[in-house]
Order: C-alpha cells, then sequence, then structure tokens
C-alpha cells in the first residue's frame, strides 16, 4: 500500500454484483479516500468512483451454452485484466459473485501476490462442493451473505464472515401506495401482481412474454388483479414493447405494495421475501444449459428464498413446467388471506431475520470494508517487515 492510498481491484460482471460493488467502494472510499479503486462493473461502480476495464453490456451473459458463444471476448478480457493487474499490483482484489471469471481471478490474484476478499461468494455449494477447498486456498478472507455459507467455508479451513446479505442495505422507503399507484395508473383498491422477469437481456428474451401471457391468465381468473413489470436498470424500455403491461423501474416500491410477485430464480426472490411478498418462482433457459445444470446441481430448491428457509416454502416451476396457466394457478392460490398465504407471508418473515447478521452494526458494505482495512493492514505490517 503506497502514501498515496491503497490500490484495489474490485470485479463484478452482472446488475446485482454492480449495485453491491457501488456500496462497498463508497465504504471503502470514505476510510480510504485517496484510494485507487478500479476494475469491472457498471455505471453505478463508476458513479461510486471505481475506473472501469469493462462494463455490464460486455460482461453479462448466463448458461454454459451463452458463455460458449462468448468465449473469445472474455479470452480477450482476461488477458487485459491479467496483464493489468500484473502492471499494477494491487494491494487487494475484491471479486463480487460473478462465477467463472472470478473465481479465476482471484487464484490468479493470490499467485501475484495480491490479498483477496471474496465479497458474495459464488454459489459452489450448489454445483460442486469439491470446489469449495479451492475457494478457500484462493482467498484470504470469504464475506459471506447467506447464513449457511459460513459454516460451510469455516470447516474447510476457510475465514468466513457471514456479512448479512447487501439488499438489506438497498431497500429503500417506498411512496405511498396511493401515491405510487397514481404514478402508475393503478387502482390502490385492487391487487397488484408483480412481474420480475430478470434483470439480464437473455432473461427478458426468455421470460417476458410467458410473464405477461401468465398474467393475463390470471386477470381472466381474478379480473381485480393488475399486473406491473418491473424493468431492470440494464433493460432497455423498447424491450418491453412486445406486451401490453406496463413496468417500472421503481422494482421495490412494486413489491412493497403487491399482492403477488412472478419472479424469476435469483437474488429477486430474496428482494421479494424482504417486503414479504408472496411469490412464484420460475426460470427458463436452453435445454443443453438446463439439462448439465440438472446433473451438476446438488442442492434440492433452485430459489435463494426457499434454500434460505430450509424447505420448500415458495413454489419452484421450472423450463418446460413454466406454462402460463400453471403459474396462473400458483399465483392464484397465494390470493387473499387463506391459510396458504399466512403460511408464506410467516415463512418470508422469518427469512427477513435470518439475512441479518446476529449483533451486526452499521450496513454489509461496512463491515465488508472492515475486512478489507484489516487486509490492506497487514498488507503494510507486511510490506514493512520486508
Amino acid at each position: 500500500m503506497t502514501a498515496a492510498g491503497p490500490n484495489i481491484l474490485l470485479a463484478a460482471g452482472e446488475p446485482s454484483g454492480d449495485l453491491h460493488g457501488a456500496g462497498l467502494a463508497r465504504a471503502l472510499l470514505s476510510r480510504f479516500p485517496n484510494a485507487r479503486l478500479w476494475g469491472l462493473g457498471g455505471p453505478r461502480m463508476r458513479a461510486a468512483g471505481v475506473h472501469l476495464l469493462a462494463d455490464l453490456d460486455d460482461l453479462a451473459v448466463m448458461g454454459f451454452v451463452e458463455v460458449a458463444g462468448r468465449l473469445p471476448f472474455f479470452v480477450r478480457l482476461w488477458k487485459r485484466v491479467r496483464q493489468s493487474m500484473l502492471e499494477e499490483r494491487p494491494d487487494l482484489v475484491i471479486p463480487i459473485d460473478y462465477p467463472g471469471f472470478n473465481v479465476r481471478l482471484a487464484r490468479a490474484a493470490r499467485k501475484a501476490g495480491s490479498r483477496v476478499l471474496y465479497y458474495i461468494v459464488p454459489q459452489v455449494w450448489a454445483w460442486h462442493r469439491s470446489r469449495i477447498p479451492k475457494l478457500v486456498a484462493a482467498t484470504d478472507r470469504l464475506a459471506v451473505i447467506l447464513p449457511f455459507e459460513e459454516s460451510l467455508f469455516t470447516e474447510a479451513g476457510g475465514t468466513a464472515v457471514f456479512v448479512g446479505h447487501p439488499l438489506l442495505d438497498a431497500e429503500p422507503e417506498a411512496a405511498p401506495r396511493a401515491e405510487f399507484c397514481a404514478r402508475h395508473g393503478l387502482d390502490p383498491g385492487r391487487p397488484i401482481l408483480a412481474l420480475f422477469p430478470g434483470s439480464r437481456a437473455q432473461e427478458i428474451e426468455r421470460h417476458l412474454v410467458t410473464f405477461a401471457e401468465a398474467a393475463a391468465h390470471l386477470v381472466a381468473m381474478r379480473p381485480d388483479v393488475q399486473p406491473l413489470i418491473a424493468a431492470g436498470s440494464a433493460i432497455r424500455a423498447e424491450s418491453f414493447g412486445a406486451v401490453r403491461v406496463s413496468h417500472t423501474n421503481d422494482g421495490w416500491g412494486l413489491l412493497q405494495h403487491a399482492s403477488i410477485a412472478l419472479v424469476k430464480s435469483g437474488t429477486s426472490t430474496l428482494q421479494a421475501a424482504l417486503t414479504r411478498t408472496p411469490m412464484v418462482v420460475t426460470y427458463r433457459t436452453s435445454a443443453l444449459t438446463f439439462a448439465l445444470a440438472k446433473r451438476l446441481v446438488k442442492i434440492d430448491h433452485v430459489a435463494l428464498v426457499n434454500l434460505v428457509a430450509g424447505r420448500r416454502l415458495v413454489p419452484e416451476v421450472l423450463q418446460e413446467d413454466a406454462t402460463p396457466d400453471t403459474l396462473a394457478a400458483e399465483l392464484e392460490a397465494l390470493l387473499g388471506e387463506g391459510p396458504r398465504r399466512r403460511e408464506v407471508v410467516d415463512g418470508l418473515t422469518r427469512v427477513r431475520a435470518a439475512l441479518q447478521p446476529p449483533g451486526g452494526s452499521g450496513t454489509v458494505a461496512d463491515r465488508v470494508a472492515a475486512i478489507a482495512e484489516e487486509l490492506l493492514g497487514a498488507t503494510q505490517s507486511k510490506a514493512r517487515a520486508g
């Protein structure tokens, strides 16, 4: 670490990583105003003071088949990042989620002598638990955001800390229901169906029409229901022109006021859990990617909310089973005030509590920045001793 401040490489490759990376960047600059922050991310990280080598438009791709089609790009990017890392010699490297690329980055950084703090650890426990020791060997610290992850990595010899889920920091205060509904042409006295088809262009392609058709089926059964789509910040408005359902950029507000939600599998399920919104979880990908995932995934549930709950709290309807009529039927069962809905809401309340670290103070980003400061202090001490 130089007198000018620490040199820190942060690497995120998707919208959620960009959001949480931006929060961490601000927390780091609060502790180290002269720090040099650089790496991979999106508009939020750039606005928070991170100099980017590549942004989300290039990085956000999912699936075995889809990634294979972009291999030449990722090979070039890897060479560029590795060369920059060798030239810059960062004091600390902080990979943020984004498995595959970031795990390789962690190994290379550790080999080059940089300290490595992995924030939002890839879900290797889902794909193959034999990878847990490899991730432990590639890191100095692991800042985990799901409560069951801490023991998994600690038992494998890692130094893992459950810092809480960063969505707890990102949760804004919602506008009053009347104001939100007026803004979107909704009747505040009728139930709202929140549609979360995804935050990547690929996901919108695969999910949007099915989600809109499911909403139409539900409205046919329950004419009082009002559907509204959550539009991710990285998705262009014209992408929603193929359906006759309005959209909003206020995903948090939508969940705060929705009676039920149809959510693609991923972080959005935890976002819905924080607002205690009963949901149906679904996902569609290419047939080959899904077939490979079925062979590799070693967990009982796909939805993060069910993994945290430790049981099938909310329905999961995947791939060819995710037809509009099936999704609509599952959603209809969660409307009203019946025992099934009460069971789900109670379960989501417990999930929200589980995402908060015991006795934690400050924000999740602050807790991760404190771990970074500890590692940077160790780096400085080692440099003085040398």
